[in-house]
């Protein structure tokens, strides 16, 4: 009996201590994100290419050998293009990527997120992207004046239908 009180007392401290450890160790050391003086600034979107440059008309010929109800007049590749993104901080280019589609096949949106530094204060952010392989013009750009604090975790993320995000 006597035996059996000294595990159990021996347990209890022993689960103490370990549960003060793990509690001192979430609080204790002193963890940034990011040094005092600057701001984390998070690029960071899922967006699918343009498959229309790859498309192509079929000729009449090759209408007439299928079957009526598989008689369509484009056809294009299931493979999308890879997109192209650059980003400027007060007119100097300091991250440019292309990002390939995902999926075995290449037929999955391209996915990128990248973490940058940038010192805390007000910066001129201009973003561009471009999906269809078939233009040398971006299509779509936003440009934006922002007030970073220290510290501040900033994300530039993207919408179809609205283009860029700044949050």
């Amino acid at each position: 009996m006597k035996d059996r009180l000294h595990h159990l007392a021996m347990g209890g401290i022993a689960t103490l201590a370990l549960g003060l450890g793990v509690a001192w160790l979430s609080a204790s050391p002193a963890w940034q994100n990011a040094p005092g003086d600057t701001a984390l600034l998070r690029l960071s979107f899922t967006h699918s290419g343009d498959r229309s440059a790859s498309c192509r008309d079929r000729t009449p010929e090759e209408l007439a050998k299928l079957p009526r109800n598989m008689r369509q007049t484009q056809i294009c590749d299931r493979r999308r293009p890879p997109i192209y993104v650059e980003l400027e901080v007060d007119g100097a280019l300091i991250y440019s990527a292309e990002s390939a589609p995902s999926g075995i096949a290449g037929s999955g949106p391209s996915r990128l997120y990248e973490r940058l530094l940038l010192p805390a204060g007000v910066h001129d952010l201009t973003v561009r992207m471009r999906d269809n392989p078939a233009s040398s013009a971006f299509d779509y750009e936003a440009t934006r004046k922002v007030d970073l604090r220290p510290g501040q975790s900033f994300v530039i993320d993207f919408r179809k239908d609205s283009g860029f995000i700044f949050e």
